[in-house]
């Protein structure tokens, strides 16, 4: 990620315990969505997951929903 940025991040991950956190965050977070996506037995029962990930970063519970005819 950043590839243009990589000896700027690698400064700041040994400099800055809070900026290292994040960065760790962040790239759990990413991993997390990517394979969600990626994976296509999820990748279409998960999408309330993968949009809870993407905007407030944290999970929420996958619930099935059930189509009516």
């Amino acid at each position: 990620m950043f590839p243009e940025y990589r000896d700027l991040i690698s400064k700041l991950k040994q400099e800055d315990a809070h900026f290292a956190r994040i960065f760790d965050e962040h790239n759990e977070l990413d991993d997390k969505i990517s394979g969600l996506e990626n994976n296509p037995v999820t990748s279409v029962t998960a999408q309330d997951e993968i949009d809870a990930l993407k905007v407030t970063g944290t999970e929420r519970p996958v619930v099935p929903t059930v189509e009516t005819s």
